[in-house]
């Protein structure tokens, strides 16, 4: 590894978190918009849903390609393609008056996110250190975690009062802005020794379809017909690949997903809740599409209704910082996804009256916001600093590819959810039944923490090295 004399700046991480939320904010967005998508450029659910979950899954596919890159040929650069292509998808979505150029610019979003957030992370682990390290993870989680609550208010106003289009201006300012101010920041990546490894275009196919025909049948599964040829025939070519996928990484030594990061059990604990935690985020697209379809909420309103989310996450996010610096990791990832999993399963009532249910949400969007401020540095920390320094942008790949193949398969599943129980007449049972899968989500993401992460002792032994 280099010898690394430069020490990261205020400016840096601004910089960074830039470039993070042109994801999580801007990208994602789009979870909170969908009437006003579907009367503008007159799309039908389902190839929305389509749109929406590409995005993650296509950052959570290439994510970890894009860290192997980052380490091999440089963090900053990786950073530069991923805002340049961030503004290229964003303009893709100004411009689009139907579906094809919609779902080509949420391609290149989730190719953006692919480059932006491995890079981000091995950044912050190469330029900062010890408690520096963790106040800089903690703004990137702003970026992402915060950047996730923010979208819900601002993506609605902005839909409101200004169109839809104007989230994805702002989203190509922001990727500018972000690009001049990491500029001046040292070139990082692994120094290469001995052979070149052979990249692994096999195992890497074999995973790409495995997770797009899995996310075809989960969003198209109702549309075809769950019974239909068509939808048994993507199940046999999922669980075909998925078995090739496997045989291939267990048996390659420069495989396409190192599956010996998961021999640390913290590391794998970290990652494994946090693709469940973040599958939660369904949650936002049902109760927000609920709430404007089912009770005549505008776009504005329903994200004044998750503004409590917004201030809780934000607030947050610093407290779990100083409680991991305190009691270590397991703790505020342990309660963060309890009171997560309280916070959503508030939002389920949706046999509550008008103002009642009103108040009810907000309590559980802040309840929500709570619970995921509290987990996200400490989980964040615990990956990072768990990965080997010559591996580092890989392992940051992978826990970011959890990240974002949870939140495009929980985006998916809920959605699916949904949509087939809204079509029986149903509206407030679907949300409902929605919202408790994204329950379910966290809960598992609680037992995944129990079993895997260290507790206390060992935990705070990993931070003080």
């Amino acid at each position: 590894m280099e010898q690394v004399a430069y020490k990261g700046t205020n400016k840096l991480i601004t910089g960074i978190v830039f470039g993070v939320i042109t994801f999580w904010l801007f990208a994602q967005s789009l979870v909170n918009v969908v009437p006003a998508i579907q009367q503008d450029i007159g799309i039908s659910s389902d190839l929305l849903n389509i749109a929406i979950s590409l995005t993650a899954l296509f950052s959570g596919i290439f994510i970890v390609v894009a860290g192997g890159m980052a380490d091999k040929f440089g963090r900053m650069k990786l950073t530069y393609i991923g805002l340049g292509l961030s503004i290229i998808g964003s303009l893709c979505l100004v411009l689009t008056q139907g579906a094809v150029l919609l779902i080509i610019g949420r391609v290149i979003q989730g190719l953006s996110a692919a480059c932006i957030m491995p890079a981000t992370l091995a950044l912050m682990k190469t330029y900062f250190e010890g408690k520096d390290r963790q106040r800089a993870l903690s703004f990137w989680s702003i970026g992402s975690w915060g950047g996730s609550g923010i979208c819900s208010f601002a993506g609605g106003a902005i839909a409101t009062y200004m169109g839809w289009r104007w989230i994805f201006v702002f989203s190509i300012i922001f990727a500018v802005l972000g690009i001049f101010l990491i500029k001046g920041t040292p070139e990082s990546k692994v120094a290469q020794t001995g052979a070149k490894a052979k990249f692994d275009l096999s195992g890497l196919i074999t995973f790409v379809i495995a997770m797009v025909s899995l996310n075809l049948v989960i969003t198209r599964g109702s549309t075809f017909g769950w019974a239909s040829v068509t939808t048994l025939t993507l199940i046999v070519v999922f669980l075909l690949a998925a078995t090739f996928f496997f045989r291939i990484e267990l048996k390659q030594l420069n495989g396409f997903i190192d599956f010996s990061l998961f021999k640390n059990k913290a590391y794998t604990g970290a990652t494994l809740s946090n693709f469940l935690l973040n599958a939660a985020a369904g949650t936002l697209l049902v109760a927000n599409t609920y709430v404007q379809v089912g009770r005549g909420f505008t776009a504005f309103q329903s994200g004044l209704l998750s503004i409590g989310y917004l201030v809780c996450v934000l607030g947050m996010i610093r407290v779990g910082e100083k409680i991991l610096q305190r009691i270590g990791a397991r703790k505020p990832m342990i309660l963060g996804s309890l009171i997560t999993a309280i916070g959503i399963g508030l939002t389920s009532l949706t046999f509550l009256p008008g103002m009642v249910y009103t108040v009810i949400v907000f309590i559980g969007f802040s309840l929500f916001g709570i619970g995921l401020g509290m987990y996200a540095t400490p989980s964040t920390d615990t990956a990072v600093s768990n990965a080997p320094e010559d591996r580092v942008g890989v392992a940051s790949g992978i826990y970011k590819m959890a990240s974002s193949l949870g939140g495009s398969f929980g985006v998916a599943i809920s959605a699916t959810v949904y949509g087939v129980i809204t079509a029986s007449g149903n509206i407030d049972l679907a949300a409902m039944i929605g919202l408790l899968t994204n329950v379910g989500f966290c809960l598992a993401s609680l037992i995944a923490i129990i079993v895997t992460v260290p507790r206390e002792k060992k935990a705070m032994e990993v931070v003080t090295e």
